[in-house]
């Protein structure tokens, strides 16, 4: 199994954003993650990242940044690399 890299901290449904925290390494545009979510697993490529409406093409540890998700997720959810 791959590192968490991070957490969801927040989820807005209504636009299908997730709010997550990157624990730990760097998060760049165009990497897949797997978001291990109580609805089920689910993988998807990094299409966009934003911190405070401005896009960002990288992220680092400590940081939280917005992600539009393919499903909906919850708080909690862990947040991995994709292999």
């Amino acid at each position: 199994m791959a590192d968490q890299i991070g957490v969801v901290t927040h989820f807005f449904d209504k636009i299908g954003v997730a709010v997550i925290k990157l624990e730990k390494g760097k998060l760049s545009v165009g990497e897949k993650i797997k978001i291990e979510a109580k609805e089920g697993d689910f993988e998807q490529a990094v299409e966009s990242m934003q911190i405070e409406h401005q896009q960002i093409d990288s992220a680092s540890a400590g940081q939280e940044f917005g992600l539009k998700v393919d499903q909906a997720v919850k708080e909690g959810d862990k947040v991995y690399l994709a292999e």
